[in-house]
């Protein structure tokens, strides 16, 4: 099954709406007519309207960082997958580490986000990854499965190609470590297995799953060659053009 390339760009709590400008005028100048691979950019809530406006006429999507599970209501600080749609948002990324480190988000939560996001036409890239502790001690596929597992319950089989799953060890999140590329072609191709286990082989080959540790342009041909590594979701990378535009091209070979 031949999937395309997503590199999505996770640019945290960086970046003004002024200051995202800039940025994504040099993406756009890059990169925003071709359709070879599929690049997102995630900014800021605070920089979603400005961002969506600037890539309108580009192929580019974007993405936002985080979203509520309720349609609306009393949740001071929250945002509903409605209001992300109005922004001409295509994708949400759920669940990743610094939410469930810092925020003590659940796999339990998190999926009631994911649901969320899938009814709302919004495509989820949900996060999962084992910490220095689990790795060390020989847990990683059994977290990862855990996370895939309970995270993606009541899954719709009907959305399955929408579904993206980001594979960030957190060990290797902002600290410059990375995984080797049969590191996370190990767990990739697991992560697969459980994917096949839940909807079928054949809906699970439709799945991208986005390596998610400290991607850059000195490693991203190499982990992208691992036949089960589909992009990479990108954090510091993803905050320069020149960075995140060597890893666009880093995918853009390994696709042709």
């Amino acid at each position: 099954m031949s999937r395309k390339y997503l590199i999505a760009g996770n640019w945290k709590m960086n970046k003004t709406a002024t200051e995202a400008v800039d940025l994504v005028h040099e993406i756009n100048a890059s990169v925003g007519s071709q359709n070879s691979v599929q690049v997102c950019v995630c900014p800021p809530f605070t920089s979603l309207a400005k961002v969506s406006e600037l890539i309108e006429q580009t192929e580019v999507f974007l993405g936002a960082q985080n979203m509520n599970a309720e349609a609306s209501g009393a949740f001071t600080g929250e945002v509903s997958a409605e209001m992300l749609r109005d922004l001409y948002v295509s994708f949400v990324i759920l669940g990743h580490s610094e939410r469930r480190q810092l925020y003590g988000e659940t796999n339990e939560s998190i999926n009631r986000k994911v649901l969320a996001a899938i009814h709302n036409n919004l495509k989820p890239i949900y996060c999962i990854g084992e910490t220095l502790e689990e790795r060390e001690a020989g847990q990683t596929l059994e977290v990862v499965r855990s996370q895939v597992r309970q995270g993606l319950a009541d899954y719709p089989a009907s959305s399955v190609e929408h579904l993206i799953l980001a594979y960030e060890p957190v060990w290797a999140i902002g600290t410059g470590k990375t995984a080797t590329d049969e590191m996370a072609q190990e767990v990739h191709a697991d992560i697969r297995v459980v994917l096949s286990e839940m909807f079928g082989e054949s809906a699970a080959s439709t799945v991208r799953i986005l390596y998610g540790g400290s991607m850059k342009p000195e490693n991203a041909a190499g982990l992208l060659a691992q036949p089960d590594v589909d992009g990479g979701l990108i954090g510091g990378a993803s905050l320069t053009s020149r960075a995140f535009l060597g890893i666009i091209e880093a995918a853009t070979t390994a696709s042709s």
